[in-house]
């Protein structure tokens, strides 16, 4: 039945081109224009770890003075050097990774290659496992290098492609900042997004190209360009920033359970009065323990923009819809006596019924196709903007079939009154008409 309801559909089609080509274009740019910000919204606001963002927790203290103090305001975003050592070396959690943002001079001993900068992650031997990094070669450094402030460093593909030629680089020498390390691990192909562990470089910057140990990092003064915060007469000097009254480093803790979490919790608790009492943190107590997707969002690392344009293309969609059940109401109307002779042939109003949504499923099945391609031609567009989230604007898998979910399903909505009202006709007024 259904392929003679099709059959029927394309006839139906045909007859009245003009009216059809309409109704798929009104299908084609609403799904065209809620799609590509759909999209961009979709990319923008992933889980960045699926199936382990919940175990991820990025502890905040509130080590300040009481100069601006606010009760219930929401603790610095960053950790000084001294909570920062205290909370790694504590070992309280699964994993735990203290870090912040830089940038290095490469010096290549390729010849022919001049001195570059790259951008790089100072970090502690737990980020790669924490977060999932995946290696194409060699592995990452372990705890008795951060302790021992080893010369190592871990690099991307991207810079092993450029240096070594795409070859197992681990075990070779890499000149950082003039002083040599040796190369113990490679990066396969990573770019979280978005830029989780460190948005204070970027909501969705790419990734960093070098990897050092953080206490190697500090010991050989290496360049810093994350965002710090001072108070009281600690100052921001580079030069002494381990005993400075500043937040500069990010935190994250791995919990594998909830009970871990709310026992970490605690100690986050414990520690503050500790450090009260000793005279550092005067504030008090002031502890949250975010995991990783309640930490985007109290980033707000979502754009506002994206999300406006989202309802309004939506609110386009709408009108668009909106249009196209007065031109199917219109279409269905104008065939009243062919439904009629239907009817009085034995056809029941369910049989006329499926057999003009169908006919509208057809349509929003046209509307998906144009609106697909009108929504490459948007995600393109988008592509091209100057904004750190550009490049990522690409249409998936689960995009594409939501694409024409979403027009079919709309094109089935906007049938449902045109197709009520034209199986209301009463079939001996239209055969009296003929």
């Amino acid at each position: 039945m259904f392929g003679y309801y099709l059959d029927l559909a394309l006839r139906s089609l045909r007859r009245n081109k003009m009216l059809t080509a309409l109704m798929v274009l009104a299908i084609a740019l609403g799904i065209g224009a809620s799609m590509t910000t759909l999209t961009v919204l979709h990319v923008l606001s992933g889980d960045p770890l699926p199936g382990k963002s919940g175990t991820l927790f990025y502890p905040q203290l509130d080590p300040q003075d009481m100069d601006g103090y606010e009760p219930g305001k929401e603790p610095p975003r960053q950790v000084t050097w001294i909570d920062g050592m205290n909370l790694l070396h504590a070992q309280r959690g699964d994993r735990q990774a203290l870090m912040t943002g830089g940038a290095v001079p490469v010096q290549p001993t390729q010849s022919g290659m001049d001195p570059f900068y790259s951008d790089a992650r100072y970090t502690t031997g737990d980020f790669f496992a924490m977060f999932q990094v995946p290696f194409l070669y060699g592995r990452g450094w372990s705890a008795s290098d951060d302790e021992g402030k080893a010369r190592v460093v871990v690099i991307t593909r991207t810079l092993n492609d450029k240096l070594f030629a795409g070859k197992d680089s681990t075990g070779q020498t890499l000149r950082l900042s003039d002083t040599a390390f040796r190369i113990v691990g490679v990066l396969d192909s990573w770019r979280p997004n978005p830029h989780f562990y460190d948005v204070n470089m970027g909501n969705y910057a790419a990734s960093e190209d070098v990897f050092v140990p953080l206490a190697t990092a500090r010991e050989l003064r290496m360049d810093r360009n994350g965002s710090m915060d001072c108070w009281g007469s600690g100052g921001g000097d580079e030069e002494h920033l381990e005993t400075a009254t500043c937040v500069w480093l990010q935190f994250w803790v791995q919990l594998d359970s909830p009970a871990k979490a709310a026992a970490y919790k605690d100690y986050l608790v414990h520690y503050s009065q500790e450090q009260k009492s000793l005279g550092r943190f005067e504030r008090p107590v002031n502890v949250r323990l975010p995991n990783l997707m309640e930490w985007l969002d109290i980033n707000k690392v979502v754009p506002g923009d994206v999300r406006l344009q989202t309802w309004l293309a939506l609110g386009f969609l709408l009108v668009c819809l909106v249009n196209t059940v007065g031109l199917m109401l219109a279409k269905f109307l104008r065939r009243a006596g062919e439904l009629g002779v239907r009817r009085a042939l034995g056809a029941s109003k369910r049989e006329v019924f499926m057999q003009l949504l169908v006919e509208a499923g057809v349509i929003g099945l046209a509307g998906g196709i144009g609106g697909l391609l009108l929504a490459f031609l948007g995600l393109w567009l988008v592509r091209r903007q100057p904004s750190d989230y550009a490049s990522l604007a690409h249409l998936d898998v689960s995009m594409l079939l939501i694409t024409f979910l979403l027009a079919v399903g709309a094109s089935l909505l906007a049938g449902l009154l045109p197709a009520w009202r034209a199986c209301q006709i009463t079939p001996a007024l239209q055969l009296k008409s003929q």
